[in-house]
């Protein structure tokens, strides 16, 4: 399995991240993936080698056509990373949040 800086590298790419959402449909074989893409098919292959290291995709070849899928396992690590993100960066700011709370408190009170 890739590890989350490959993860995240196959999502640091529109084209790439286009070919997941597309997959995302179902299984496709390459040529119909390629189609919406301004690029030449060489370049566009580099893209699904990318995701295929990264752990995004898988492919299979039957005569002359490779179909490619999706592998959600993938999205589920990046999502685990994401949450635990998301955890730690809301304690913090609830913390600052409170914190910045009292010190507004303290500056209302009214000695006058």
């Amino acid at each position: 399995m890739a590890n989350l800086d490959s993860i995240f590298h196959g999502l640091a790419d529109p084209t790439r991240r286009a070919v997941i959402a597309r997959l995302a449909q179902g299984p496709a074989p390459v040529s119909e993936l390629a189609t919406p893409h301004a690029m030449a098919l060489p370049s566009f292959l580099k893209h699904l080698k990318v995701l295929e290291a990264a752990g995004w995709i898988e492919s299979e070849k039957s005569g002359r056509v490779r179909t490619c899928r999706l592998r959600p396992e993938t999205a589920k690590l990046a999502e685990g990373w994401l949450g635990r993100q998301r955890t730690l960066w809301e304690a913090r700011l609830n913390r600052l949040d409170a914190f910045l709370e009292t010190i507004d408190d303290e500056g209302d009170t009214d000695d006058s």
